[in-house]
C-alpha cells in the first residue's frame, strides 16, 4: 500500500469513528429528555391524582393527608409537603441540602435526612441538626379545596 493509499485509509477509519462517537453522543443526550420537558422522571399524570407530575398547577396531595405537625414526602416530585400548624401547609424541596439524598419522613415538626441525620424545621426549612447548614429550598404551593398544588 503506498503512503498516499495509507493516508486516505487512515482518514476513512478516522470519520467512521468520529461520525460512531456523535451518533452515540446525540443518542445519550435524547435519552436524558423528553418532548414535554419531564426529563427522565417520566411523563406526566392526569393532574387530578394526588401526587401527579411536578409541573405547576399539578395536584401534589390532599390537605386531609397531611398530618398535623407532620408532612408527606413526595418522592417522584422531589417535595416534601408539611402542616406545621392547623390549616398551615409548607413545601420544600426533598432533596438534603448537605449531600443531595432525599429526605426521609416528617414527625413532629421535624424533617429527616437519612444518610446523615440531618434535620430541618417543618415550618421553615431551616437546619435544626446534622451536617446539613442550608435550608431546604421552599417551593411555592396554593391550597384550594381540599387540595394542594404546586404554584
Amino acid at each position: 500500500m503506498s503512503a498516499a493509499q495509507e493516508r486516505h485509509h487512515l482518514l476513512e477509519r478516522r470519520t467512521v469513528v468520529l461520525a460512531v462517537g456523535a451518533a452515540g453522543a446525540a443518542a445519550a443526550l435524547t435519552a436524558c429528555g423528553s418532548s414535554d420537558g419531564s426529563g427522565s422522571q417520566g411523563g406526566a399524570e392526569s393532574v387530578e391524582q394526588p401526587g401527579s407530575g411536578g409541573a405547576g398547577g399539578a395536584v401534589l396531595a390532599k390537605t386531609a393527608d397531611i398530618p398535623e405537625g407532620g408532612g408527606v414526602v413526595l418522592a417522584a416530585q422531589k417535595v416534601v409537603v408539611t402542616q406545621p400548624s392547623a390549616g398551615e401547609f409548607k413545601a420544600f424541596s426533598a432533596t438534603c441540602t448537605h449531600q443531595g439524598c432525599a429526605v426521609k419522613d416528617v414527625t413532629d415538626n421535624v424533617i429527616t435526612c437519612p444518610c446523615h441525620n440531618s434535620t430541618f424545621d417543618a415550618a421553615t426549612g431551616s437546619p435544626t441538626g446534622g451536617p446539613a447548614t442550608q435550608p431546604l429550598p421552599a417551593r411555592d404551593i396554593s391550597v384550594e379545596g381540599g387540595s394542594i398544588t404546586l404554584a
